[in-house]
């Protein structure tokens, strides 16, 4: 705490007027600059106060009684707040910058989807490219609505739009959100009366982990739009002729996009931007439970990275790969060409052990962020050492393509050449002038100091400042000569000659040695700090001042040189980015093939069939992370979801004995395949699924004031609503958040409408055991439990001597039902007080002794059966007391005849009490 800046304020009661008197939002943070660091006042100084230091104890008051609240940031904890803010907080962000004496103005602006501004601060640290959208709603309120959007990566000149149907609940607008990974999401303001369609839109947005930002009507309409977009698109021509602009609410929702970025006030970008439209069905659809359910993204108290999917694929070397991985995981491919080419590549880099680690290890490490640099280069803040390192890439490409021009089999080579071989050297070839230029103009030896300079001889007053450096520089290594001989002290161990950035070209001697200067005035100190004491001579000192102006002279020399050699570079955009599309690509499919081969057992490439088509079938299949976590032997399980005999499977079983695990396993592996990567089994054909659809687990949103069984009805209807036949639906658990009786029948009925009349693979985990008996009716439910091993032994405690069951569960996966359930064995493994177990398993037994009559083979027997049964078993009764007591049976012949007299008696066999009884 004690390193917080200090608040120098000149005029506190101005400062503090004119804080007060600015509008007061609730989701934006004022950040002022003060140069050599940052502060907030008011709410937002609380905010911080609460957020970063987790203590009122750092505001301090500012100005007259009531005082403003205040707190300062240094450099770094400015940075580490911007992120959390942004990405975690999803709060908008303003930083202000003095414009003279008490005049501030905002300087920079920044959101969760729209980080341009501030993305030095950030230090390029962006995990994945934020997306903002903006929705438009029909005013109709029917069964169906339509919905627009407009949605952008900021940082890209691109738009892209759509217009769609969509269900009261709006699933195809939380797809889209995930297919497009939208990080902020611009909803139209509903005033004063509350508009409900627009609450669910902001719910399904804050479930995706999006920045909801409310903007006004006016903002939404398209009046501005047919004269905004032609300014803004390439071809001007095309605007008007675009069908896209005929999708009317997607152009309310571009005009209101295009005014939050601000994009029209930038010159710049007039007749830079694209405009797409995305068809929402090129991508199996996902929803945020599914996206929850699969682990698909880290979550913020994920340990181990492998705990997520993104974690345990992400090999990738660049921060372009990263982000490439990311889109894909949430966009898994429908088209099954297009998945096998993706395949066919993981093969090539699966087979050829060499030429995957020569792409890791030597090639894409050393790629920096390609988006990033030419963003730099389009938005005119690149420099020199841009330009250096966009050509210390070039002469990287040749490696790249020697490496690919390697492989000789014949299968791999016209997919890796399709892929990347012919494009890199097209690339390869359009940078050659780029090359030649940074090579003839920028001085390459002086990188090797940090130094980004234009070559002497490039220009004829840069060669003479150069050489009076030269001779400077001789001169300043002469006095050291002469001083290290005067002090008596060695030059190369324990007197430096160096450029300090404070006080420039000086001497340096260690600490102990600083004596040796003491006392002498031809000595001046400039300061002691940890590695030593600096000090200088006059000589020194004439000759710093003047190299100190020869370097500004050259610097300013150089500088139109500079310009000249960026606007050249900046040219290469477009195939900057090109070639940066095209080393992500690369650099995720290396990934998946690295981890193909890693994993304990490594994976295999699955067969796909087309949508519609072909059955999912997998051999000894593991759950990819979960195999990865330490100490566990994962146990391996076949998968058969066959249409017409096993398209519904329900699994019963004990809890921790790996119902979840199987069914969510079998989610992962169908998304690993469309994504186009191998999967954790021995052998895998799976059909190519529109959606997975998952209900998992209490999801429990009592933060946001809704039950866990509201949430588990929601999960549901979403799923009953937006599945077809062609999809994927995980079910773990359902009906529990309410009475046992409503939850199987909701339970019940739900397996029934999926099975009847949508007809959707789908795996169901559940503790109803009633629901097995769905098998007797339908021939496509098939009935799956997990194995626990029971062994029978004898215990003592405070009641007696007791029965104790020993429970290993299996967890492996058999057809059949599971005859019994194992929730007190749970108990005890967590170490319940014995009593309570005790307490518990009598109850237990109670119950299923008192519900007997519930079980399997019991019929209701009818009034006659009831009275023709009593009177046969009385005469049977009747019959055997004789005989016991003329013949004087033992226990043990009277027994065997009952049993015979039973034997003996069909007619009481056949009645219907009677079997009642003997059930009990």
């Amino acid at each position: 705490m004690a390193s917080r800046p200090e608040l120098k304020e000149d005029d506190e009661s101005s400062f503090c007027k004119f804080f007060r008197n600015l509008p007061h939002s609730d989701d934006t943070v004022r950040i002022f600059d003060r140069g050599d660091y940052y502060s907030a006042h008011g709410e937002d100084a609380k905010f911080i106060a609460a957020s970063v230091y987790h203590t009122t104890a750092v505001i301090r008051k500012l100005g007259r009684e009531p005082g403003l609240e205040s707190v300062t940031m240094t450099t770094m904890v400015f940075r580490n707040f911007l992120r959390e803010a942004l990405f975690r907080l999803g709060k908008r962000v303003e930083i202000w910058q003095s414009s003279g004496r008490m005049a501030w103005k905002v300087a920079k602006q920044a959101s969760p989807g729209n980080l341009q501004d501030i993305e030095d601060e950030l230090g390029g640290r962006i995990e994945n490219a934020p997306i903002i959208l903006a929705v438009k709603v029909s005013a109709k309120a029917s069964e169906a609505r339509n919905v627009g959007v407009c949605f952008a990566d900021a940082s890209v000149r691109e738009l892209g739009v759509t217009e769609f149907l969509d269900n009261d609940l709006y699933s195809n607008f939380e797809s889209l959100l995930i297919q497009l990974g939208v990080k902020e999401c611009l909803i139209q303001a509903d005033g004063a009366k509350k508009d409900v369609e627009l609450n669910k839109l902001r719910t399904i947005a804050d479930n995706c982990g999006c920045a909801v930002a409310e903007r006004g009507i006016a903002d939404f309409g398209t009046k501005d739009i047919e004269q905004d977009l032609p300014r803004l698109l390439k071809d001007e021509r095309a605007a008007g002729t675009l069908p896209l602009t005929d999708l009317k609410l997607a152009m309310g929702a571009a005009a209101a996009l295009i005014k939050y970025l601000g994009v029209m006030s930038d010159s710049s970008n007039f007749g830079q931007y694209q405009l797409y439209q995305h068809d929402l069905s090129q991508y199996m659809k996902l929803d945020a439970a599914a996206l929850k359910a699969l682990n698909l993204m880290p979550g913020p108290r994920d340990g181990a990275k492998t705990m997520s999917l993104y974690g345990l694929l992400n090999h990738c070397k660049t921060p372009t790969g990263s982000r490439l991985l990311a889109q894909w995981l949430k966009q898994p491919l429908m088209n099954v060409s297009d998945i096998e080419r993706r395949q066919q590549l993981v093969e090539a880099f699966v087979n050829d052990t060499e030429l995957r680690q020569t792409m890791q290890e030597e090639h894409l490490r050393a790629i920096p962020d390609l988006y990033r640099l030419a963003k730099k280069f389009q938005r005119k803040v690149a420099n020199l050492e841009d330009v250096v390192r966009t050509y210390q890439v070039i002469i990287r490409l040749p490696g790249f393509l020697g490496a690919l021009e390697s492989v000789m089999d014949e299968q791999y080579k016209d997919p890796l050449d399709a892929e990347y071989t012919t494009k890199l050297r097209e690339y390869s070839d359009s940078f050659a002038k780029l090359q030649e230029m940074v090579e003839t103009t920028v001085d390459l030896e002086a990188l090797d100091n940090h130094e980004f300079i234009i070559k002497p001889e490039f220009d004829e007053s840069l060669r003479t400042i150069r050489k009076r450096l030269d001779k400077l520089k001789r001169d300043m290594e002469s006095e050291h000569y002469w001083v290290g001989r005067d002090l008596n002290q060695e030059t190369e161990k324990k007197l430096f000659l160096e450029n300090h950035r404070v006080h420039g070209w000086c001497f340096r001697l260690t600490r102990n040695e600083a004596g040796c200067i003491r006392g002498k005035k031809e000595y001046q100190e400039c300061s002691t700090q940890k590695n030593g004491v600096y000090f200088t001579t006059s000589s020194l000192q004439a000759m710093r001042r003047e190299f100190d102006q020869l370097s500004e002279n050259y610097n300013r020399t150089q500088s139109g040189l500079v310009n000249e050699v960026v606007a050249v570079a900046s040219s290469y955009i477009p195939v900057i980015e090109k070639l940066a599309a095209v080393l992500a690509h690369l650099d995720v499919i290396v990934a998946f093939a690295h981890v193909s081969v890693h994993a304990p057992t490594s994976y295999t490439r699955p067969k796909m069939h087309p949508r519609g088509t072909g059955d999912t079938i997998l051999k000894e299949a593991r759950h990819p992370c979960m195999e990865m976590q330490d100490d566990i032997s994962f146990i391996t399980n076949d998968v058969s979801l066959v249409r017409g005999s096993s398209e519904f499977l329900i699994i019963t079983g004990p809890n921790m004995g790996g119902k979840s695990t199987y069914i969510r396993q079998i989610g992962v592996i169908a998304l690993m395949a469309q994504i186009g990567c191998f999967v954790p089994a021995s052998e895998a054909e799976l059909t190519v699924f529109d959606c997975i659809l998952a209900r998992v687990g209490a999801s429990d949103s009592q933060i946001k004031g809704v039950s866990t069984f509201m949430a588990e009805m929601l999960e549901t209807a979403n799923i009953l609503k937006s599945a077809t036949k062609e999809s994927l639906i995980i079910i773990d658990e359902l009906g529990r958040g309410t009475s046992t009786y409503d939850g199987f029948g909701l339970a019940w009925a739900i397996s029934e409408h999926i099975v009847k009349e949508i007809g959707a693979f789908a795996l169901f985990a559940t503790h109803f055991h009633e629901l097995t008996a769905l098998a007797d009716t339908y021939p496509q439910v098939e009935n799956l439990h997990v194995v626990a091993h029971i062994s029978e032994g004898t215990t003592d405690s405070s009641d007696g001597i007791q029965k104790k069951r020993e429970v290993t569960l299996l967890y492996k996966v058999e057809p059949g039902v599971c005859d019994q359930s194992f929730g007190i064995h749970v108990a005890e493994l967590v170490r319940f007080p014995q009593k309570v177990i005790n307490m518990a398993k009598r109850k237990a037994d109670e119950l299923e002794d008192f519900s007997g009559k519930h079980e399997d083979g019991f019929v209701q027997a009818s009034k006659e059966e009831v009275e023709e049964g009593s009177k046969l078993l009385k005469e049977m009764l009747a019959k055997w007391k004789e005989e016991v007591e003329s013949q004087g049976l033992t226990k043990k012949q009277q027994v065997e005849r009952m049993k015979e007299l039973v034997k003996e008696n069909a007619a009481l066999r056949k009645n219907g009490f009677f079997k009642g009884i003997q059930a009990l």
